[in-house]
């Protein structure tokens, strides 16, 4: 099975007001259920005068570990629509949490789900989503000479260049999919004549914009 995974870009901090209820929604992305609590407990410290702090993650390219908690709301009406929303967007290894400041007018079941649903589905799309890759990095070094055809016809590739150094050549330091491994190899080989000198450098999961 592969390890792929859809989560959101960066950390995101949303908010809203509904009828006269301040709701701030905040996201992160996690890789442990240690790092998703230890945001709720600074969440629940920065916002300690606030009537409830409501979270959700799910973990896992299966989402295997899955939590959710009311923090005083009426059963069902905070957590679990934060949860399946964070499921619906297809969203993992994320921790969400609503912050609520209580204006005095009450929501009832269907406007507390709605908007605890309607603060997560707006941050992921301010934040935005990734595909996290199976990925290696890779050292490729040639003569200068060699370099301005590289740089023109790497530039039409999806090969990510990171870095490059300069000594009495040039090194590249170049990220890629795993599968896209063979036809890489046989590119730089191609581009060069086969004189450039590949060295997979390290194996890693990376983010890939959708």
């Amino acid at each position: 099975m592969s390890d792929n995974y859809i989560t959101i870009k960066q950390e995101v901090t949303y908010e809203q007001v509904i009828n006269k209820s301040r709701f701030i929604t905040s996201l992160y992305p996690v890789s442990t259920e240690d790092e998703a609590k230890a945001y709720i407990a600074l969440t629940k410290d920065t916002h300690k005068g606030a009537n409830h702090n409501c979270s959700a993650y799910t973990l896992g390219t299966a989402h295997q570990i899955q939590k959710a908690n009311d923090d005083g709301e009426p059963s069902g009406t905070a957590g679990v629509p934060m949860l399946e929303t964070l499921k619906k967007e297809d969203v993992h290894n994320v921790v969400a949490i609503v912050t609520r400041y209580f204006g005095g007018v009450k929501l009832g079941t269907g406007g507390l789900i709605r908007a605890y649903q309607s603060g997560i589905t707006e941050a992921v799309r301010q934040t935005g989503k990734v595909s996290m890759q199976q990925a290696e990095r890779y050292l490729v070094t040639m003569n200068y000479e060699q370099t301005g055809k590289f740089d023109h016809f790497i530039d039409q590739t999806p090969y990510d260049v990171i870095d490059k150094s300069y000594t009495d050549k040039v090194t590249y330091t170049i990220h890629i999919t795993a599968e896209d491994v063979p036809a890489f190899e046989s590119f730089v080989s191609n581009q060069t004549n086969g004189q450039a000198a590949i060295k997979k450098e390290a194996s890693l999961m990376l983010p890939f914009d959708l």
